[in-house]
């Protein structure tokens, strides 16, 4: 018999003689655990003898438990992520499970794959007590409060080396909602080094279940308070929605407690008026805004007289609004540009510079990563200027033979070569006349036309190919690249009277993955799928979303709409689910995705940027903001090597 195989037995035996009431064998657990040993063998029947395989539920059945717990998994996410991004390094993984006990979000090491998933730590799993046993999500649902299931206290002889600790979630009413929990494989002995990880997840719970609450009732007024006047307007430990008369609607968890140690006359309704518990007048509450600079107030309990600190969370519709000259929310809408972003501090620049400029002959130059919608802004622009009832020509640069990109931007006359139009052409410069000319990758563009495009900018003429006479020409020039000009320029690639004259003002695009408003360029980008394609109404269900979120998108927008159009074409139905979306935008949701990891196990990105800055090794590592020797390590990882007519220009100790 092996080491675990004993163990196991003594395991059992302990388990047998607790349920007998013959304290003479084994270590006795706690009263908690006792409880829940005694209900799987006197209630549920469960031998202790005979250990039960993890219960993985069918595709359907788990997509049945997240439908019915939706709109709570897109307000957990953040929680869950975050804490999961704590505990990773440790070995933990992270369940939350709904309120039978199915796991309805998983974050794990994907390294340990197969024996997460024979331990039951995996997506799709029950953990009820009626099924798995003593454990800490199943006795959780029953005891109703946070516990740590530790080694020896699982009822399971096979979980006896798992560690795992939960904590509830409640819905607004007070019921359960959920519950989070982590749990290791591999746990020390000591029951007390899981202390940290009791007192995490009961945070991370609250925090959850908190944000849950201000979602519900976003259309309320909300009194939040805590002891602290500091934390108050951040971290409000209780939460109340209230009515125009100051009656508590609904409460978290903490607000409920204060309330049952609070003596007053209930109603019929049982609600109590923020005037019951605290000792003040209506017109205190409404008056918190208004009254203290940091817009917090003190209350004294009127149960314990204790202080505490209030401040008011209201509803968009009825916060006061301000005058013209005081809110910028009131300056004129340009609908064209206010489409192209939510709340993200990086855009609300870019565009609200976007929205003075819009009207001006200035030189605009757009920063970005490859695919972050430098084309789309440009246009924006265009389409909201007075130049919008002319042309916008966008030319990439980088895609244009440049033994044809002098004839297709500044055209030619007839006869001005062999193989030329009878009639000559208009280039596309004059194309734009009136207009915007959008100049893309322009860091691409060779020296010589650079020459000749610096002159077009300065004189506002242009002089196609066998011409005898230069054309006037009005035009708004808009430049985009995703390469750092100013690098360029000091090797002698660019020049910088060009850049000083196409960069009037620079305008800068997050990639995708940096977006505080991801979640609205997602559901915009499906919108606009759809109505362009004419297609019938879909909806991202909460764990397609979850995936998308969590992705990091190298190709950025261009490559989610891509993303999006595959995943609308292979799903059924009227939603798209995380089985519907590419398989490298789920393929990393066990575990957070490093940059390092996106790099080193996929050839597209470092390839992509190694073409671009023309395999200069440096420019590279900057772009990425590693070192060269980091650079030459996922290189060597993925087979890719320096092209031959490079020589040693570029060896690992050289410098550009």
């Amino acid at each position: 018999m092996t080491t675990t195989q004993l163990a196991q037995h003594h395991h059992i035996d302990a388990i047998l003689s607790y349920a007998e009431d013959d304290l003479r064998t084994g270590t006795l657990p706690g009263e908690l655990i006792g409880r829940s040993w005694k209900r799987c063998i006197q209630q549920y029947g469960l031998d202790p003898s005979r250990p039960r395989s993890a219960r993985i539920v069918t595709h359907q059945t788990l997509r049945e438990h997240q439908d019915s717990v939706d709109e709570f998994l897109n307000v957990a996410r953040a929680g869950v992520e975050q804490l999961y991004g704590m505990v990773a390094q440790l070995g933990y993984v992270l369940l939350l499970t709904d309120h039978r006990g199915i796991t309805v979000q998983y974050l794990g090491n994907k390294h340990s794959d197969r024996r997460l998933r024979q331990a039951g730590l995996y997506l799709g799993a029950d953990w009820s007590e009626q099924y798995a046993g003593t454990c800490a999500v199943g006795t959780c649902i029953e005891e109703h409060e946070a516990l740590t299931c530790h080694r020896v206290d699982h009822f399971d002889a096979t979980h006896i080396e798992l560690t795992c600790t939960s904590a509830p979630i409640r819905d607004p009413s007070g019921k359960l909602l959920a519950v989070l929990d982590i749990s290791a494989l591999d746990s020390p002995h000591a029951r007390h080094s899981q202390t940290f990880a009791l007192n995490l997840t009961q945070l991370y719970a609250r925090m959850i279940e908190d944000a849950y609450f201000l979602r519900r009732y976003r259309n309320q007024v909300i009194f939040r308070c805590d002891a602290s006047r500091e934390f108050v307007q951040v971290n409000g430990q209780y939460l109340f929605a209230i009515d125009e008369q100051g009656r508590v609607e609904a409460s978290n968890t903490a607000g409920r407690d204060l309330i049952a140690d609070t003596p007053f006359d209930a109603g019929q309704d049982g609600k109590p008026a923020l005037t019951q518990l605290f000792e003040c007048q209506l017109e205190d509450i409404w008056s918190i805004p208004f009254d203290q600079d940091d817009q917090v107030r003190a209350f004294r309990h009127q149960g314990s007289g204790a202080t505490f600190f209030a401040a008011l969370v209201q509803p968009c519709n009825a916060r006061s609004r301000k005058t013209d000259e005081e809110s910028p929310d009131t300056r004129e809408a340009v609908p064209e540009l206010d489409a192209l972003a939510a709340d993200d501090p990086v855009m609300r620049r870019t565009l609200g510079l976007a929205r003075r400029l819009r009207n001006r002959d200035v030189g605009l130059l757009i920063l970005g990563e490859t695919g972050t919608g430098k084309e789309v802004l440009a246009r924006a622009i265009h389409d909201s200027s007075h130049r919008s009832k002319r042309g916008f020509v966008a030319v990439n640069c980088a895609a244009i033979p440049e033994s044809l990109i002098e004839s297709e931007l500044f055209g030619y006359v007839s006869g001005a070569f062999t193989g030329a139009r009878a009639k000559g052409m208009r280039g596309l410069i004059q194309q734009a006349d009136g207009g915007t000319l959008f100049l893309d990758e322009i860091g691409d563009m060779p020296l010589q036309l650079q020459t000749r495009l610096l002159r077009v900018l300065s004189e506002g003429e242009i002089l196609p190919i066998g011409a005898d006479a230069p054309v006037r020409i009005n035009c708004r020039v808009i430049a985009a690249t995703h390469q750092n000009l100013e690098e360029l320029i000091r090797t002698g690639e660019f020049r910088a009277d060009l850049y000083y004259r196409l960069n009037g003002a620079t305008l800068r695009l997050p990639p995708l993955r940096q977006r505080a408003d991801r979640q609205y360029v997602i559901q915009s980008v499906l919108n606009k799928l759809v109505s362009d394609g004419g297609l019938p109404d879909i909806r991202l269900r909460a764990d397609a979303m979850s995936a998308m979120l969590a992705y990091r998108w190298p190709g950025n927008i261009r490559q989610l709409v891509n993303a999006l159009a595959f995943a609308e074409a292979t799903s059924e139905g009227a939603e798209i689910t995380a089985s519907d979306l590419p398989e490298e935008c789920v393929e990393g949701q066990g575990s957070p995705i490093t940059l390092e990891d996106s790099l080193a196990e996929s050839k597209s990105p470092l390839e992509e940027a190694l073409q671009e800055c023309h395999w200069n090794i440096s420019r590279v590592a900057r772009r990425f903001g590693v070192s060269r020797p980091t650079v030459y390590r996922w290189m060597s990882r993925q087979g890719i090597e320096l092209p031959r007519f490079l020589g040693k220009a570029e060896a690992p100790g050289s410098q550009d």
